[in-house]
């Protein structure tokens, strides 16, 4: 019994390390523009979210499953979240090539971009965690802690990488454009399903 729930947890933290990398990826977006003590405010404030939308989330996974939709909806979201992002470099490409100051971010907005990424991306992961876990609650709870301590110490470290080098958020950009997608096209194909 030991074995397989070890098993189980090896099983989660591989799931974790997988994906918590897109969800860094978002956090770390969207507060690139702040200053420094808002910056860790708002990560911070990520993390807390994710958490605690996962834990949420863990609680009703069977009921969610059933939802028909609930992926396409995250990866809409998702997707908004994208064109909201690529708005605000966009803006701050040109203030750089005009010579004037990146117009400032405000900790509001980026709150708002984080929490409504976390509602997209968190589902993803803690349906994977679930399945992973085999029911045990105890795996489950510790593959939410692991993922959202990594999402948050991987997300101050690029954060600080894009404040350096710009460029490198327009391929952080991409990269959760294409998580929408792709949670746009899983959630198209349940829906397809359940229709035919």
């Amino acid at each position: 019994m030991l074995l397989t729930d070890l098993a189980a947890l090896a099983q989660v933290l591989l799931i974790d390390l997988t994906l918590a990398g897109d969800n860094a990826v978002v956090v770390g977006l969207a507060v690139t523009g702040l200053p420094p003590r808002q910056k860790a405010r708002a990560i911070l404030f990520g993390t807390v979210a994710a958490a605690l939308i996962r834990i949420g989330f863990g609680a009703v996974t069977l009921q969610l499953l059933a939802i028909v939709g609930m992926t396409l909806a995250g990866g809409l979201l998702l997707l908004w979240v994208c064109w909201k992002m690529y708005r605000e470099l966009w803006r701050s490409r040109h203030h750089a090539v005009a010579g004037l100051r990146p117009p400032k971010k405000s900790l509001r907005s980026a709150l708002v971009q984080v929490a409504l990424a976390d509602v997209s991306m968190s589902l993803d992961n803690v349906l994977a965690v679930a399945g992973a876990s085999h029911g045990r609650l105890w795996v489950m709870t510790v593959g939410i802690a692991v993922s959202v301590l990594l999402m948050g110490i991987a997300a101050g470290l690029i954060a600080r990488l894009l404040e350096r080098h710009r460029w490198i958020a327009w391929i952080g950009l991409m990269i959760v454009l294409v998580v929408a997608v792709r949670l746009i096209w899983d959630g198209s194909q349940q829906v397809a399903g359940a229709i035919t």
